[in-house]
């Protein structure tokens, strides 16, 4: 199936999704662009207005994409499907609005933008020692601290910079969203957070970073010890939830090498059979309980928070948040908001952050923090 426009020209689905994208930006619609990890499809939705939440409810929600912030305090975001396409092997459905087979292609596409905060984080290796000493004192066991830094780009094309990260990072969920409320973020993250398939529940323990070139043998990986305690330290956080809850029939899969664009991470899995344990909600429950993991933020998360509120010097907003399709199919993927970008027109910003334990090295957090920011960097350059 094929489409041509008025000039009977064959018109691509890139093309049409541009097309699609500047009508709803034209009439103040929201959408929600994304690929999900191994998967050919593409899903697009189109939303007259955003919804605000206290809290995702998977089971039984309307089909839609939540865009949550950081902070677990703030509302978060919910994009109804109003209009869902899907894109697979180049073909776009259900087939679009005739009128917007005669719309020329635009050039560029005016994406939301919330105004650029006037704010600078602090020198990050100090960031980093001073995250050293409260783990000393006892304050935590470890805290995740953050970075920003704004570049300037030339006419960057938004929908080529999906298309781009699709094609390089065929394992995370790439996303592109875009909503007055929100402004416009673009993403691979290859983090999951919470998965609801039929009656399974899903989520991973990824921390520990180290450089990825084509070479390496992901068997013969030699971690430190430093990455291999603050990856246990995310296990411990997910397993200290099920106690939580009381629940204790689950599989442990890991942890694993896993490669994520130009670094790698280690993982572990957690899968529970819902049916089994009687536990319906669960994935509504333990979504509640892991955001934010202490993969993003730190173990306590209580004083972990509150250190990086004090400390970090900047507003955090939807990085390290979590985002993805809600009831898509009976299906929910939610995954952490990281390898994230937030678009001001002539400037992106770029996040990343680092795992901090006792065993931490500044100079080395912040070399951890420049690989993460070169996945959307390299990307934007080319």
């Amino acid at each position: 199936m094929v489409f041509a426009d008025k000039k009977n020209r064959d018109v691509s689905a890139t093309e049409l999704v541009s097309r699609i994208l500047s009508r709803a930006l034209a009439r103040g619609q929201s959408f929600s662009l994304w690929k999900m990890p191994g998967k050919k499809e593409t899903f697009l939705i189109l939303a007259d207005s955003v919804k605000y939440l206290d809290d995702i409810n998977l089971e039984g929600s309307e089909t839609g994409f939540a865009f949550a912030p950081f902070d677990p305090a703030r509302k978060k975001i919910f994009v109804p499907a109003d209009m869902l396409y899907q894109i697979e092997n180049g073909v776009l459905s259900p087939r679009p609005p005739a009128e917007i087979l005669h719309d020329p292609i635009p050039r560029e596409l005016a994406f939301y933008q919330k105004p650029k905060r006037d704010e600078s984080t602090p020198n990050f290796q100090q960031l980093v020692q001073e995250s050293i000493t409260a783990i000393e004192q006892g304050q935590f066991e470890k805290v995740v601290p953050s970075r920003f830094k704004d570049i300037v780009v030339d006419k960057l094309n938004l929908v080529d910079a999906f298309e781009k990260l699709c094609a390089k990072h065929p394992q995370a969920l790439v996303s592109l969203v875009s909503s007055p409320e929100t402004g416009t973020w673009l993403g691979a993250s290859p983090e999951l957070l919470v998965s609801v398939t039929q009656s399974k529940f899903k989520t991973v323990a990824l921390a520990g970073t180290l450089p990825y070139s084509q070479d390496i043998n992901l068997k013969s990986v030699a971690w430190t010890q430093k990455e291999i305690e603050e990856q246990a330290l995310v296990c411990r956080f997910i397993i200290n939830c099920f106690k939580k809850i009381r629940l204790r029939e689950y599989e442990e899969h890991g942890p694993k090498t896993t490669v994520a664009g130009n670094v790698m991470h280690l993982k572990t899995e957690y899968e529970v059979d819902m049916l089994a344990t009687n536990f319906p909600q669960l994935g509504s429950v333990m979504l509640k309980l892991l955001h934010p993991t202490s993969a993003v933020c730190g173990m306590p998360m209580e004083s972990s928070i509150d250190f990086l509120k004090k400390q970090e010097g900047y507003e955090r907003e939807y990085y390290s948040g979590y985002l993805g399709p809600v009831n898509l199919k009976t299906e929910s993927h939610l995954y952490v908001n990281l390898r994230c970008l937030q678009w001001f027109s002539d400037q992106v910003r770029l996040y990343a952050g680092a795992g901090v334990t006792a065993d931490s090295i500044a100079d080395q957090e912040w070399s951890e923090t420049e690989m993460k920011m070169d996945n959307l960097r390299n990307i934007l350059i080319q």
